[in-house]
């Protein structure tokens, strides 16, 4: 278990959100799925929402900003300038989408897109630092950039946060993600199952009790299974969406 009041450093995957089209509809399924605690911010944060475990944020979720957003868990990476970070992403090949804008008194925020095609955000901490509490039950526990240039995605994250890596031998090119010699996250490649037209992307586990009861669970509530659950060196896993069509992990550690 990890539990956190301070701002994450620089690089370290520190807040996920899920933008929706319906609020309600998301609220339901996952606090119907993973027990989450709903805090509902007013009119002026449009109605963002704070999930927390044991009163601990965990993730968010909020209304799309706009009808060309996809539904998706995007994975925000920690800095201590976005706006020196954003101008680091356009000079090693990546693109700014949003540029950076106040968050209300809760901190700065960009959004990016990197060389390979994967989206992600930028989070500089104000009042919130990202997640509360991660590695345990019903939170975040991993993330991970899927693409089909590993060494493009390598380069391009070494030279705008400085990672490092630790290759995992296997058949599909694989590697840790470091930064001062702590594991982070992972980059990997895309199967040759994924579908043609799936871009690059951040992934996002959670951290459940029991795979396969959550994954009845998410069919129960509208979502389903992409796959079967499979073991794993790290553990039981499975990649599963939900009512409106957002895709992430659970998996219980081993």
């Amino acid at each position: 278990m990890v539990t956190r009041s301070t701002a994450w450093p620089e690089g370290t995957p520190c807040w996920v959100d899920l933008a929706v089209d319906d609020l309600e509809k998301a609220h339901a399924f996952y606090a119907g799925l993973f027990g989450w605690e709903l805090e509902v911010g007013g009119p002026e944060t449009g109605s963002y929402t704070m999930c927390k475990v044991d009163g601990k944020a965990v993730a968010g979720i909020g209304t799309k900003m706009g009808v060309e957003q996809p539904t998706v868990w995007t994975t925000y990476l920690a800095v201590d300038d976005v706006e020196k970070t954003a101008h680091a992403v356009t000079e090693a090949g990546g693109q700014v989408i949003a540029e950076p804008f106040d968050v209300m008194d809760y901190g700065r925020m960009a959004v990016a897109v990197d060389p390979v095609g994967g989206a992600f955000g930028l989070w500089q901490s104000g009042q919130h630092h990202g997640a509360e509490l991660a590695n345990e039950n019903w939170s975040l526990t991993w993330n991970e950039h899927m693409s089909r240039d590993l060494d493009a995605a390598k380069s391009f994250y070494t030279t705008v946060f400085g990672y490092t890596y630790q290759d995992v031998p296997d058949d599909t090119p694989y590697a840790m993600v470091q930064l001062k010699g702590e594991v982070v996250g992972g980059l990997g490649v895309m199967g040759p199952e994924a579908p043609a037209a799936m871009p690059a992307h951040w992934r996002t586990y959670f951290l459940v009790p029991d795979v396969d009861a959550t994954i009845a669970k998410v069919t129960e509530l509208g979502g389903q299974a992409l796959g079967p659950a499979f073991d794993s060196e790290y553990g039981r896993m499975a990649m599963v969406c939900d009512d409106q069509g957002a895709m992430f992990f659970v998996i219980k550690g081993s």
